[in-house]
């Protein structure tokens, strides 16, 4: 059930950051069903990336971490979102990152809003 919540809420993140930023995109598609299958697919890929590649990058950059006070969390990010941009630009269902600096954007973007639905969702208090 957590999965699949957390599923919801990036799902949700990523579609925030594809409205609000130019350099952040999905895949055009022809109907409002597509679409959510789409966000569907790349939340998914998203969320895997989150729950199998980040711990390791976590720990490897650990010494960034304490350096930069934890604001090398933003680059994490950033190259989470782009990691989700190049797996699923193999795809028909895809996310384009536009840049580094996009992605960087993006991922503040996601995370704030992740953190905003995780304290409107009930009992998801982080």
């Amino acid at each position: 059930m957590k999965f699949l919540v957390q599923l919801l809420v990036n799902a949700a993140a990523i579609w925030v950051a594809a409205w609000l930023l130019d350099g952040i995109s999905l895949a055009p598609t022809s109907s409002t069903g597509a679409t959510l299958l789409e966000l569907a697919v790349v939340a998914t890929v998203f969320t895997l990336v989150n729950l199998i590649v980040r711990p390791v990058v976590a720990l490897l950059s650990l010494p960034f971490y304490i350096l930069t006070l934890g604001l090398f969390f933003l680059v994490v990010n950033a190259l989470m979102l782009m990691l989700t941009g190049w797996i699923t630009s193999f795809t028909d269902y895809g996310l384009r990152v536009e840049g580094f600096w996009t992605a960087v954007l993006g991922g503040l973007v996601i995370a704030i809003a992740s953190w905003i639905l995780h304290l409107v969702i009930p009992g998801e208090r982080k």
